[in-house]
């Protein structure tokens, strides 16, 4: 099939990688010619396991370009919309210029019998609105959210675990032009359907709430066992042991339960911020009143983390060299939207901290935001008399790779204060460390 992506961010780039690899004709468009350059040239703009391989593959193959001209998309049966929606500026909702300027670009090249699928996080009640200015042209607008991981996100385009279509429907059921739409879409991840994954069809208010649910509900495993944590501190519990316990149960499960600084990144702080912002729009704040508690608990866990640091160094970190493993949000990732790892070297900072962050993988884009830290590539080199190692993203090459032995004949101060809980405490308290974990005695 000839396919268009329009917005090559973190989304669009895997999405028109990831097409072009399973053999459709794919051109990714977007408004910023630096990265179309490098796009086109076979280099990746961000760190994506598997990305770079797939690109240079489809560009080497000439079934995959890019470009800067929206007129490109001409021509093509599926047009992707993958742009970003972004919280507001002074507000929680989500901003969708983004959505409307494709939208805007994208309508004068559409024809007759073309599918626009949208992938982008939307709030419930966009793509309506949206449906009837593509119906204008002929075409037909399908809703696909995705579903990616950061760090596994070629692996969720090729083989997901699921595919969501949301089309026009009447009565329950798809009409002509929506079951048009859900043909070409099965076209385009047959590889994916042939193998049985799962494909399911909504109307476009289900597909749009499916996205923002499933962060929400993540978000809120996450924030329980967090709050779990506080609570462990107020009365000398373990919370590693009590999510081992309730994550026995085939009702609960054990992912997603591992107290620590909290999440962040590009999704789940924003989508829930606007998936709240919905409901209040909607009359319905009281139904998802909990997500901003979420949020809190979030939050406070940064906090707790600057605390612990603050304890161990007896009230003060002024003057003292802090050595902050981790600059992504999560391991796997250059991404530093919403780091809590970063909020809490700027907090440690702020302090009077000498903080030295080290990162596989986010110290160029860090740098670029907060250029007034401290950042060395080599990981010992970080650790090179520490007077605490506060460890904030759980990398291998940290929670896997480090042994306490040889890291405390690199420090100043044997102190490590595990934001992620990934580390085994008793090794590193036999090696002579004080250990400080989030939500652990």
């Amino acid at each position: 099939m000839r396919m268009s992506v329009i917005g090559c961010g973190y989304l669009g780039a895997v999405h028109a990688a990831a097409m072009a690899s399973i053999g459709h004709d794919v051109v990714g468009i977007d408004t910023d010619e630096a990265k179309v350059c490098a796009l086109a040239a076979g280099t990746a703009p961000f760190f994506e396991p598997g990305l770079s391989e797939i690109l240079q593959t489809g560009v080497a193959g000439h079934n995959l370009r890019f470009t800067t001209d929206i007129r490109a998309a001409a021509g093509s049966d599926v047009h992707f919309v993958s742009v970003g929606t972004p919280q507001q500026a002074g507000g929680y909702a989500a901003d969708l210029t983004y959505v409307d300027a494709a939208m805007d670009g994208l309508l004068p090249h559409l024809r007759p019998g073309d599918v626009v699928a949208g992938k982008s996080t939307v709030p419930v009640g966009t793509a309506a609105g949206l449906a009837r200015r593509v119906r204008d042209t002929g075409a037909t607008l399908a809703w696909n959210p995705e579903f990616l991981r950061e760090g596994w996100a070629v692996k969720d385009t090729i083989d997901p675990d699921r595919i969501v279509v949301g089309v026009e429907t009447v009565d329950g059921s798809p009409t002509e032009h929506g079951a048009r739409a859900i043909e070409q879409l099965r076209d385009a991840y047959r590889p994916a359907v042939e193998k049985q994954t799962p494909f399911l069809v909504t109307d476009y208010a289900t597909a749009e709430l499916v996205k923002v649910a499933a962060n929400a509900f993540l978000a809120t495993k996450i924030s329980f066992i967090n709050a779990m944590a506080e609570i462990s501190e107020a009365t000398g519990a373990d919370v590693t042991l009590l999510a081992d316990a309730i994550g026995h149960d085939g009702r609960i499960g054990r992912r997603f339960l591992g107290a620590g600084i909290g999440f962040g990144g590009g999704c789940l702080p924003k989508d829930i911020r606007a998936f709240a912002a919905r409901a209040e729009e909607l009359g319905r704040s009281e139904s998802v009143a909990f997500l901003r508690e979420m949020d809190a608990i979030n939050l406070r866990r940064r906090e707790r983390a600057v605390q612990l640091v603050l304890e161990a160094l007896d009230g003060s970190v002024h003057g003292k060299r802090i050595a902050v493993l981790g600059a992504s949000f999560k391991p796997h990732s250059d991404d530093i939207r919403d780091s809590p790892a970063l909020d809490v070297a700027v907090r440690l900072h702020g302090l009077g901290g000498q903080v030295v962050v080290t990162d596989p993988a986010a110290l160029d884009n860090a740098r670029r935001v907060h250029p007034h830290l401290t950042y060395i590539d080599d990981r010992d080199a970080a650790l090179r008399d520490a007077d605490v190692v506060v460890l904030v993203t759980e990398w291998d090459e940290y929670r896997r790779q480090m042994p306490p032995e040889h890291a405390a004949s690199l420090v100043r101060g044997k102190v490590v204060v595990d934001g992620r809980n990934c580390l085994d405490a008793a090794a590193w308290r036999a090696a002579g460390w004080r250990y400080f974990g989030m939500g652990r005695p």
